[in-house]
């Protein structure tokens, strides 16, 4: 399943697109996954999805999972 990219606007941040893989990730974290189960619901190895999550925040300017979760439920994914 192909999953569209995302756009965000913030004020502090030019507008980041996360990839399609990225927003998979996102929202499998953002529904209550490990970082564990995200990778095996992805197929792919625990440290890719840590690395994912890394270029996420970078995108974001988040720091924390917590933040990444906050504003993709605000986002409604």
């Amino acid at each position: 399943m192909m999953v569209p990219a995302l756009t965000l606007s913030f004020p502090s941040v030019s507008t980041p697109t996360l990839a399609p893989r990225e927003l998979e990730t996102l929202r499998h974290i953002a529904s209550g996954c490990t970082y564990l189960q995200t990778a095996r619901h992805m197929g792919l190895s625990r440290h890719t999805v840590d690395a994912y999550l890394r270029r996420i925040r970078a995108k974001l300017d988040t720091n924390t999972t917590a933040e990444l979760i906050r504003l993709a439920i605000a986002l409604g994914l």
